[in-house]
């Protein structure tokens, strides 16, 4: 994308990784608070793939499932920028993106800048499979960015919520009385 297209190159940005979970909220209210201080422009980016991930839609290309991919994308970054503010004006300037491809891989692409910032979430506890099979997103991005990451701590309620998975005390919904 020329500079043109997306502001002057020597302009500050904080690119902040967005998917709607505790942890990428917090995130974004961090970065919302240092562009607040720096009086920098926020960029809040959504990665999404097609369903079946994009070897599925390779094989079988359908245009109909890449335009109801990407309105999910554009209506789960809308849901999560109404939660995160309450459709309130997040009070700097703020620029929201869905972009497709796979998240480490695209954010490291759109934080591209000298000066950029990324910011992110960082995750919940997963076990050595689930690490294996889906590899952390916050390992890649501070691996293959190349400007400075900031990974903001989950927050208290996300780690409650997350015990309580794993002592099978998840919220379930009170029995019907007889």
């Amino acid at each position: 994308m020329a500079d043109s297209a997306r502001g002057g190159a020597d302009e500050r940005r904080i690119v902040v990784g967005l998917s709607g979970s505790l942890g990428s909220l917090a995130a974004l209210h961090h970065a919302v608070a240092e562009a607040r201080r720096t009086d920098a422009e926020v960029l809040a980016v959504l990665c999404w793939v097609p369903p079946g991930d994009e070897l599925g839609y390779r094989r079988t290309p359908c245009p109909p499932v890449i335009t109801a991919g990407r309105d999910a994308a554009v209506a789960r970054l809308r849901q999560a920028l109404d939660e995160a503010f309450a459709r309130r004006y997040a009070g700097v300037r703020l620029r929201c993106q869905a972009v497709r491809g796979e998240a480490g891989h695209t954010l490291v692409r759109c934080a591209d800048r000298p000066g950029d910032l990324l910011v992110l979430g960082a995750g919940r506890e997963r076990g050595r499979l689930a690490r294996l099979v889906r590899p952390s997103v916050t390992a890649y991005c501070v691996r293959h960015a190349a400007c400075p990451v900031l990974t903001v701590p989950r927050p208290p309620l996300q780690r409650d919520l997350e015990a309580l998975e794993r002592h099978g005390r998840g919220l379930r919904a009170p029995a019907a009385p007889n």
